[in-house]
């Protein structure tokens, strides 16, 4: 009976508690998500080591991640081999693929020219990391493609399904409501830049062709940052080098063995060697002996050239058009833009979550620097006013989680009507949906009755809505619920001061 390697039971089991806790991570009728798939990025190192050193601070939601270090540097780079999701999902989905010839081009250093320009861009106080972090392209891809293609193929299959059955279809109804509440996406969205986080882990998956696990030898910044803390471990292989009469380590290890040494810090720990050796010579013990002979990091040049890179890097992101600003708006709780920024790992989950469908990721908005950062679009939705669900999933706490209360005060922007196009003053037309579906219970937006004289010259009543700029917190529903197709009568703008609104002031403009 073929044995199976206890490394491989490990990420299956990962696997399964990130796929349960990505579709956990989602609306499912409570107020509060109680799991989230945030646990993988709060114990992910490169998340950690970028936040430290884009925000100089520290946050005990990363504590995980700070023992997953010191594990690595005990026992190895083990979260390859053992727990990270994507590295199961290339084992399983080309394991059948034949190889062709190794791309020349990624083989050498081409990882460490990513991870080092990451880090110092970051010690700039520009965190990019999330753009190439393994979890968070798996989870973009999950989020912003496969999850809502899975669900608009199921609620399509079942429409279709209950066309079949007819009469019948009630008999179908207890299943239908299983999925929904269990397995389906909440809201039915597609996002921008979908077909780019798809493109981007086929691309990784395509790379299999040509080696095993090519992502994980030659271009991963998170596995570059694990081989560096595992180079220090005390847990070894023996022997270190392909034996003279056998070398069939050099076919059966995923990872390593190039050369006729082992790469310390390519091991991933798999222990495939150590199942196949014929001879059982692979042995895996604590030594006191830490460091090799393997030469894997470059010297000088590659730390300068990467601290320039990373300067510069952290310049060029920068740019942006001054027009967009004011209309960058972004979660509630957010209001510093430059701190946001240094937290945020780009992982999509606010935008999964939100209620609305009010959360979009940046394409050009806020710079290179803001690609995939969520973005509220109140055209296409609006913050829920006693949604919270944003705060509590993300990970390194760049959307504070704010208690309810706090955060119906907490300032988005500010709406402005636009004169040109609102019903009202442009065409003297009766219309206040605006006002209606405000949230704030002392209303933001109320009108006022004037008499005036309509585009006929006829005497009418107008009902004209105006904003109460102390009491207007931004969430965007005046401008979604718009009756006018495209531009809106009403726009939420970005402002400066986003100070809470208080409730002294609140009581003070109802009376």
């Amino acid at each position: 009976m073929k044995k199976i390697p206890s490394a491989r039971i490990a990420q299956l089991l990962f696997l399964v508690l990130f796929l349960v806790l990505f579709i956990q991570t989602e609306y499912r009728g409570k107020d509060e998500i109680s799991l989230a798939v945030n646990s993988f990025f709060r114990a992910d190192p490169l998340v950690l080591i970028n936040y430290v050193l884009a925000a100089k601070s520290f946050t005990w939601l990363l504590l995980p991640a700070l023992l997953m270090l010191a594990f690595t540097i005990l026992l190895g780079r083990f979260f390859c081999g053992w727990i990270c999701p994507l590295g199961t999902i290339i084992d399983l989905v080309t394991a059948k693929i034949t190889k062709t010839a190794p791309i020349r081009a990624l083989k050498g250093n081409l990882k460490y020219w990513l991870l080092f320009p990451l880090l110092f861009a970051s010690l700039f106080n520009v965190n990019l990391a999330g753009i190439f972090d393994p979890i968070a392209i798996l989870i973009r891809a999950l989020t912003f493609f496969f999850y809502p293609l899975f669900g608009d193929a199921v609620r399509q299959g079942w429409v279709g399904l209950y066309r079949i059955m007819g009469d019948s279809r009630d008999y179908l109804t207890p299943g239908y409501a299983l999925l929904r509440d269990h397995l389906l996406p909440y809201r039915e969205t597609f996002y921008p830049l979908a077909f780019t986080s798809a493109l981007l882990f086929c691309l990784i998956l395509f790379l299999e062709r040509y080696e095993q696990r090519n992502w994980c030898r030659n271009l991963c910044p998170l596995g570059a940052l694990l081989g560096i803390a595992g180079k220090f471990s005390l847990f070894k292989r023996l022997p270190t080098r392909l034996c003279s009469d056998c070398r069939d380590c050099a076919v059966i290890c995923p990872t390593s063995f190039d050369s006729e040494i082992l790469q310390k810090q390519d091991c991933i720990l798999c222990m495939d060697c150590l199942l196949k050796c014929s001879s059982a010579r692979v042995k895996f013990r604590l030594t006191g002996q830490p460091r090799d002979d393997a030469a894997y990091l470059p010297g000088r040049r590659m730390i300068l050239g990467s601290l320039v890179s990373g300067f510069a890097l952290s310049r060029v992101v920068r740019f942006r058009s001054p027009s967009l600003q004011e209309r960058l708006l972004r979660p509630p709780g957010v209001t510093d833009e430059r701190l946001f920024l240094e937290k945020c790992v780009r992982c999509g989950e606010c935008m999964k979550v939100c209620l609305r469908s009010a959360l979009y990721p940046a394409i050009h908005q806020a710079g290179a620097e803001g690609i995939f950062t969520p973005l509220l679009i109140p055209r296409l939705g609006y913050c829920e006013y006693n949604c919270t669900l944003c705060g509590q999933v993300c990970p390194t706490s760049a959307i504070p989680s704010l208690p309810p209360n706090e955060k119906k005060r907490t300032v988005i922007g500010k709406a402005v009507f636009d004169k040109n196009h609102c019903l009202p003053y442009a065409k003297k037309i009766n219309c206040i949906v605006c006002e209606e579906h405000c949230p704030i219970p002392q209303k933001a937006i109320r009108s006022e009755r004037m008499e005036e004289r309509d585009l006929s010259g006829k005497r009418v009543l107008l009902i004209k809505p105006y904003v109460v700029d102390e009491l207007c917190n931004g969430c965007g529903i005046c401008e979604n619920v718009c009756p006018l197709e495209g531009k809106s009568g009403i726009e939420i703008f970005a402002v400066k001061d986003k100070t809470p609104l208080r409730a002294s002031a609140l009581v003070h403009l109802k009376r």
